[in-house]
């Protein structure tokens, strides 16, 4: 299960574009909180908050208790706008939640002992992360901050499907209910086999060497 992650936050009345410029020059994230059935609600939190929960992976991916004046609504982030080159989160998006409805949320892959691997120790092995998140869908109180995927037995060659992800307790991957074709690769062990060409002897100004004169006889 998640660890609990409290986030701090006011409400606000200011609506409109001048008043989400006040928010920020005031170091503030506007923002807006909908869903279960109650109407949606205008928030502002202060965005050091922001700046440093979004450091960490668990903001995006769990459930957060969301503190608005003091009371607390269990919600996901569900949408953000971030600066194109500050560092500045410039709106968010949460969705309050039904704590006894199934929730979809994409979670990330930790990959463990890569480096132990047979397939990590091999000369010509190239090990590639084809997913490093997946989407879950569980209970919120189920719902993992991640999933552990152990590579310490990968060998060159291996391939680990969606279907072979260890998961907790109560925790499903919806996408293995589509078909064999929604079984997707999540790490690969491909060897790369190097080619060397006998490249033509090169002369002095970069051009491939005269061959000799042929003797004539006299």
């Amino acid at each position: 299960m998640a660890k609990t992650h409290e986030i701090v936050a006011q409400a606000r009345k200011d609506e409109g574009k001048g008043a989400s410029r006040r928010l920020r020059r005031a170091s503030f994230v506007p923002a807006v909180v909908y869903g279960a059935g109650q109407p949606a609600e205008s928030i502002q939190i202060e965005h050091n908050t922001i700046l440093l929960a979004a450091r960490h992976e668990w903001f995006f991916s769990s459930v957060l208790d969301l503190n608005v004046d003091g009371k607390v609504q269990k919600v996901l982030v569900r949408d953000w706008q971030k600066h194109p080159f500050k560092q500045q989160m410039l709106h968010m998006d949460f969705q309050r939640i039904n704590e006894n409805e199934a929730i979809r949320v994409n979670v990330p892959v930790h990959f463990l002992n890569q480096e132990k691997s047979p397939a990590g120790k091999a000369a010509g092995v190239v090990i590639s992360h084809n997913l490093n998140e997946v989407e879950v869908s569980c209970l919120p109180k189920d719902l993992p901050e991640f999933i552990e995927l152990d590579l310490v037995d990968l060998k060159p060659g291996d391939i680990i499907h969606l279907s072979q992800l260890k998961l907790p307790a109560n925790v499903d991957i919806p996408a293995l209910h589509m078909g064999a074709d929604h079984d997707v690769a999540v790490v690969s062990a491909v060897t790369v086999q190097e080619e060397v060409e006998a490249a033509p002897a090169e002369g002095a100004e970069g051009q491939p060497a005269a061959e000799a004169p042929k003797e004539t006889k006299k």
